[in-house]
């Protein structure tokens, strides 16, 4: 099966960098019913950045909302699912390369069942020219 590529929103608070801070923004999301794609995080400063790509933007705005989050968003980022197999990010990574696309972060992981996932960011100015280039649907 071919890689699927895929343009996703993703939002992102800013929290403390404190146990179960991320556990609790969790704990929000799965209240209301909100189901992610992908969820990552890393220090930022004194705190935290905390991203967000929810299956539902509108749901999850709703719940950030009512959680009173100060959220920045949404911003874009490119999922990437397909069939595991030694090289799938280095093909992934040549493509941006030879496009001369930089690539400003990326999270990738095998999913079992011999399947692998990934969310990467481009520039925002670079997000269209990345998505054609990989062949987003």
């Amino acid at each position: 099966m071919a890689d699927t590529v895929r343009l996703v929103e993703y939002f992102y608070v800013m929290a403390p960098q404190k146990p179960g801070v991320g556990a609790s923004l969790l704990a929000e999301l799965r209240q209301a019913g909100v189901n992610l794609l992908a969820f990552s995080g890393f220090p930022s400063g004194r705190g935290a950045q905390v991203d967000f790509v929810p299956d539902n933007p509108a749901a999850f705005r709703a719940a950030a909302k009512k959680a009173k989050w100060k959220v920045t968003g949404p911003k874009r980022a490119l999922l990437i699912e397909g069939d595991d197999r030694p090289g799938a990010i280095a093909e992934v990574m040549q493509k941006l390369a030879d496009a001369k696309l930089n690539v400003t972060a990326i999270d990738a992981l095998c999913a079992g069942a011999g399947r692998y996932g990934a969310i990467l960011w481009v520039a925002p100015r670079d997000v269209t020219k990345a998505a054609r280039t990989l062949g987003a649907a």
